[in-house]
């Protein structure tokens, strides 16, 4: 099955895995297979991926959601403010994770041994469990140059400066503002990529007004952006402009905010639903507290979060 997901390259390749995947998981993730069981969804009439049940991804914090027969390799959790409980993806396989970021990156950037990778996520670095952080540590051990910077600004600075391969900056949104206003470097040959979020420690800003203080004080013409969660195991990737394209394996569908099993045509705003293939071994099939729109090309945007987002939509099992 995993060399299936991989090698999909077409939209009649998704859909077939996509539909062999959710009867693996409607038998072998028992979260899953009791939620279809409480909304009287029987798997076997389930014939699209459009009808396919997404389960709530609230459940990765009350739940363990699993599909292999084997104990999980690693756990990894989300960040989370004081009092807030954190979401867990048991994670059966690193080297799936490892495959699936590394495919996906090429898809997008090329071969990783042509980039220096430098990470500025120092909210992540100071706690355990962080998906994003073994990504970008595995894509820093796997490129040219490069380093993880927790609070050494000067220090980051200077590295990049004398280094004359194409580099990617990636950095937590907050992070990356206190480097733009406290030194505003400018960055020759660089890529530099928000992974979205202020996690608390600043006043939240439109992406629009985000990106234009970013780019005014780095000197570059856009800001790259990435979309995971420690839900999912794959990420989408924007250029700019927030236009954001997954690998072939992820699909985002957008629900029906008041209505959670109807999705809605292409271009239209609503919930945010992804199919991510690489989850095979927890649910490839999750409905976010994300709002935003899908377009009929696969790619997507992000636009905010749902109004109310933990006691809407159908989650029985949190009831």
């Amino acid at each position: 099955m995993i060399e299936r997901i991989f090698s999909i390259t077409t939209q009649e390749q998704f859909q077939s895995v996509a539909m062999d995947v959710f009867r693996f998981q409607a038998e072998h993730c028992a979260v899953y297979a009791q939620y279809l069981r409480l909304i009287g969804v029987e798997p076997a009439s389930v014939t699209r991926i459009e009808d396919i049940p997404m389960l709530p991804i609230e459940l990765f914090k009350s739940h363990d959601i699993y599909s292999a027969a084997t104990p999980p390799q690693v756990v990894f959790t989300s960040s989370a403010t004081t009092g807030m409980s954190v979401s867990r993806h048991m994670v059966a396989d690193l080297a799936i994770y490892e495959r699936d970021f590394t495919q996906s990156f090429r898809l997008f950037y090329g071969d990783i041994e042509q980039w220096s990778v430098y990470g500025l996520l120092p909210n992540y670095l100071e706690r355990t469990g962080s998906s994003l952080v073994y990504m970008v540590d595995r894509l820093i051990r796997k490129a040219g140059g490069g380093g993880f910077y927790l609070h050494d600004y000067e220090k980051l600075i200077a590295d990049m400066e004398a280094d004359n391969r194409p580099k990617i900056l990636i950095g937590v949104t907050y992070a990356l503002l206190d480097l733009a206003e406290q030194y505003a470097p400018k960055l020759n040959n660089t890529v530099v990529m928000e992974t979205g979020g202020m996690k608390g420690r600043r006043k939240e800003m439109s992406k629009e007004g985000l990106h234009t203080v970013l780019c005014s004080a780095f000197g570059v013409e856009r800001i790259h952006s990435e979309y995971g969660m420690a839900e999912l195991m794959s990420q989408g990737y924007s250029t700019g402009e927030g236009l954001f394209a997954s690998p072939p394996w992820m699909r985002v569908l957008v629900r029906d905010i008041n209505d959670p099993f109807t999705h809605l045509e292409a271009g239209r705003r609503g919930a945010i639903d992804i199919i991510d293939l690489g989850n095979l071994y927890s649910c490839s099939f999750i409905a976010t507290q994300d709002v935003g729109v899908a377009y009929a090309d696969n790619s997507f945007r992000i636009e905010g979060r749902v109004t109310d987002a933990d006691i809407r939509g159908c989650n029985l099992l949190v009831q």
